[in-house]
């Protein structure tokens, strides 16, 4: 079977090119067509790859090239997505950055502040609260996430990472571990029922989180893409009840600290991950005709 690869680049010199496969249409996988190019270019790892057809329609690694509607003599389109770097190291570093922030912060106070003092109960469980959800994040990056896409641009990370190294890192930790909220002040002052309540809903909103983020891996075997209607514990209201979680889980941090700092970290991640709801929410309904029509994106009832 022949192909011609065309680069969506016009001023790419590489390009087109004729690959011949052994097989048809309907035994030769998108794959094997990207595996082909790596073959000649050894650069383009098929990750980094980006194959569609005429219209621009990207082409499911996992199907034929017949499920496809690709034929004998047709021509894929190549786009080079650039050098990339893995979702688990990615998501490793994103939640790292805050682990080593907090404790320099908390720990070296007169560094940052000029003087030691003594932090208060509520400064305490804030910290003990942002290291316990973070490192959960890893262990969850480690053992329970399966993703359906391998990789994303290395320029990504510096991004991605900004977010969590900055707002929950940096920001967070310089306002809320500061002589303003110390033992003795004012400000830092919070009743039995407000702290330990805190604690309680954070770590209900925490394990509810930690219980979608499972029922998620369930759905996809290992080593596949494999997506499926998930059912059960917080998806039976809304698409990512984890965000949903997530959510009630910072807010408590907010409530706890006062601090802006927390309030302008949750309102970001909050509207980011909405924005990431709506998105999924619009592809289940496009991918499964099934789906719940009761259903709503990332808030119960609302939206």
């Amino acid at each position: 079977m022949k192909l011609t690869i065309a680069s969506r680049n016009p001023k790419s010199t590489k390009f087109p090119i004729t690959l011949e496969l052994e097989g048809t249409p309907e035994s030769i996988k998108v794959q094997d067509v990207a595996l082909a190019i790596e073959k000649k270019f050894p650069k383009y790892y098929p990750d980094r790859q980006r194959l569609t057809d005429l219209d621009k329609k990207a082409l499911d690694v996992d199907k034929t090239l017949a499920e496809a509607g690709i034929v004998d003599g047709a021509t894929i389109q190549f786009k080079d997505l650039g050098p990339q770097i893995g979702w688990r190291t990615v998501f490793l570093i994103e939640y790292g950055g805050p682990l080593l922030i907090h404790p320099i912060f908390y720990y070296a106070s007169k560094l940052f502040y000029g003087a030691d003092f003594q932090h208060s109960p509520m400064q305490t469980t804030v910290y003990y609260m942002c290291m316990a959800h973070f490192l959960k994040r890893e262990l969850e990056t480690l053992f329970v996430h399966r993703f359906s896409h391998g990789t994303m641009p290395f320029l990504n990370v510096f991004k991605n990472s900004g977010h969590y190294w900055l707002l929950s890192g940096i920001n967070l930790a310089y306002w809320v571990y500061g002589p303003w909220f110390a033992a003795g002040k004012a400000a830092s002052v919070r009743s039995d029922v407000w702290l330990y309540g805190s604690v309680a809903v954070w770590a209900w909103a925490e394990l509810s989180n930690l219980a979608t983020h499972i029922t998620l891996r369930n759905l996809r075997p290992a080593g596949t893409r494999r997506r499926a209607i998930p059912f059960g514990y917080g998806f039976d209201l809304v698409s990512c009840p984890n965000y949903f979680f997530e959510t009630i889980g910072w807010t408590v941090v907010c409530f706890l600290s006062t601090s802006w700092s927390a309030w302008l970290f949750n309102i970001v991640a909050t509207g980011q991950m909405y924005v990431w709801a709506v998105k999924k929410h619009k592809n289940y309904k496009k991918e499964f005709k099934d789906y719940p029509r009761n259903r709503k994106a990332m808030f119960p009832f609302i939206a």
